[in-house]
């Protein structure tokens, strides 16, 4: 009996339907067809618009807040289970609910463990994702993850620059591991902020643990939300003597007057990945695109072919 060859089949969610476009190029597919039917009190409804019977499909979506993008991951998992979908993979280029891993006070949800399972539970049979904000999120599924690293697109941007006397920052002391993974490729030195909070989003104090006078300072983070951090500790370091300072920022979140605070910030440049739309432009933001680097671990995926090189920081 002649065995049946897998088809790939690649879809969008409508939150990330520009980088699903330009994942399915560097592919070599054509992005699948799907309609959504929005119902006159915002319930909506994704439709294939082709069969993916016996198909491996890869979903494309972010699921920053709000809720409607993980829902429609969700319910596009759904369908493609309810269709006869051989293998469900969720692609998940910005991996939102992230932050809240663990109970930090009582009576407070784990919304990265919830979303694992309602991911699971939709019908995903695989997940590829990005620069978690916490590497135990992996632990937190019972399908594989293929966890990337963004530093395999960051760091040949890095050393373009040529940038002498270079030194590795982490805005804090959870970022410390992967400020020291970039510094050991990097071959630099590490400084690592410390900062205190009055609440979310808000910082009451941050000091600097390191010498960054005379050198030029990236700055790296897996987020960046409203930009508070960033440019706090930019100012810190720029009033300590550093020469330049440049973030990058894997998933660009932008909320509230971020966008502000970057433009009125001693930031040379934030440099982030196309994980999330920006909102708008701005002059001191430069985006790399992640679409090959998903692209190849796709096609390794579907050909059952090695991806520890993606997970090399």
């Amino acid at each position: 009996m002649t065995k049946i060859k897998t088809q790939a089949k690649i879809f969008a969610c409508t939150q990330s339907t520009e980088l699903a476009k330009n994942i399915a190029k560097a592919y070599g597919e054509d992005l699948g067809n799907v309609i959504t039917s929005t119902y006159s009190d915002g319930e909506f409804q994704p439709s294939f618009e082709e069969s993916v019977r016996g198909a491996r499909v890869f979903i494309i979506g972010s699921t920053n807040p709000g809720p409607q993008n993980l829902m429609e991951l969700l319910l596009m998992l759904d369908a493609a289970k309810r269709a006869s979908a051989r293998h469900i993979t969720a692609v998940i280029p910005y991996f939102g609910w992230a932050r809240q891993d663990r109970k930090d006070k009582p009576r407070v949800p784990i919304a990265a463990k919830l979303v694992a399972k309602m991911l699971e539970t939709a019908g995903a049979t695989r997940i590829i994702t990005m620069d978690l904000h916490a590497d135990q999120i992996q632990g937190f599924f019972e399908k594989p993850v293929d966890h990337l690293f963004a530093s395999t697109i960051f760091l040949p941007y890095l050393k373009s620059l040529n940038l002498d006397n270079l030194t590795i920052a982490s805005p804090d002391m959870g970022g410390s591991k992967r400020a020291y993974a970039y510094s050991k490729a990097l071959e630099s030195e590490v400084v690592i902020c410390y900062k205190q909070r009055a609440k979310a989003n808000v910082i009451s104090h941050m000091e600097l643990i390191g010498n960054v006078e005379g050198k030029n300072v990236v700055l790296v983070d897996d987020m960046v939300d409203t930009a508070g951090t960033l440019t706090k500790a930019a100012d810190v370091m720029m009033e300590r003597g550093a020469l330049s300072v440049r973030a990058i920022c894997t998933h660009p979140i932008l909320s509230g007057n971020a966008y502000e605070k970057i433009e009125n910030s001693k930031l040379e440049e934030l440099i982030v990945t196309d994980s999330i739309p920006l909102s708008q432009k701005s002059s001191k933001i430069r985006v790399l695109s992640c679409a090959d680097l998903f692209a190849d671990v796709m096609h390794k995926v579907h050909h059952n072919k090695s991806i520890s090189s993606k997970f090399i920081m």
